[in-house]
């Protein structure tokens, strides 16, 4: 049997100013999706939903990536920061993408932005520094090298039940964490499957997606054949993809 094909959103950053555009991501996603037994397809930042069906009938999973860069504040009444770092052509992909993905059933995962991607995308809203607000850990990164920022950062409580749960059989774990920003509000649908000890909402699933639609705040692609809980969901997501493709070869 053919690998599942897993489409993974791609920034469009200017390198270098007055410069070209490129469409990237980071290796270490294509790698995730590599372990997950996919085939991995670039889906490039293009902001261009016409294209949205084919693009999706061409893959058998979702995956989206983290970012150096936020959505911009428009898409979830947020408020506009100077010097933000943003990156509209991907907002414009990425949010009607995962709203399309979910009505197909094909399973996706959310890591870090993709999680605040898929939150907005359903009607959530963010908080923009998560840091400043009273009572709330700093979720950003420590160190400097990056087993320092990628390393262990707090505990997460798995909701009894739910979809993580599900795939890990264990209530707690420790995570690492690398944003600033965060959910404020869940979007329609969308149901919390782990929390930070700050209330901060580390992991959600879309409750009326067909099929797996899990997103995490943390990173799980960084080292994840270390680490039983990356290796858990990756192996869920797997599951999903494959289950996907073979409905699709029936249709």
């Amino acid at each position: 049997m053919a690998q599942p094909i897993i489409g993974i959103t791609c920034c469009r950053w200017r390198l270098k100013e007055d410069g070209h555009f490129f469409h990237l991501v980071g290796e270490k996603y294509i790698q995730a999706a590599v372990a997950a037994g996919g085939l991995p397809l670039l889906i490039p930042a293009l902001g261009d939903a016409s294209q949205l069906e084919q693009i999706l009938s061409s893959i058998d999973g979702l995956l989206l990536t983290g970012s150096q860069s936020n959505i911009e504040p428009q898409h979830y009444q947020g408020q506009v920061l100077a010097n933000d770092f943003n990156d509209p052509q991907r907002d414009a992909t990425t949010l009607p993408l995962i709203r399309a993905a979910v009505a197909l059933g094909v399973p996706v995962l959310g890591i870090c932005r993709g999680a605040q991607e898929v939150n907005v995308a359903f009607g959530g809203t963010l908080e923009q520094a998560v840091h400043q607000q009273t009572g709330k850990l700093d979720h950003r990164e420590q160190g400097s090298s990056l087993d320092e920022m990628y390393g262990p950062a707090h505990e997460i409580e798995l909701v009894t039940g739910g979809l993580l749960h599900q795939l890990y059989g264990q209530t707690s774990a420790r995570v690492n964490s690398l944003h600033h920003q965060g959910v404020a509000t869940l979007g329609a649908g969308l149901q919390i499957e782990a929390l930070a000890p700050d209330g901060l909402i580390e992991a959600f699933s879309v409750s009326h997606a067909a099929r797996f639609a899990l997103a995490v705040q943390w990173h799980p692609e960084w080292r994840f054949q270390d680490n039983s809980l990356s290796m858990a969901m990756l192996t869920g997501f797997a599951a999903a993809c494959t289950q996907r493709q073979l409905s699709a070869k029936k249709r």
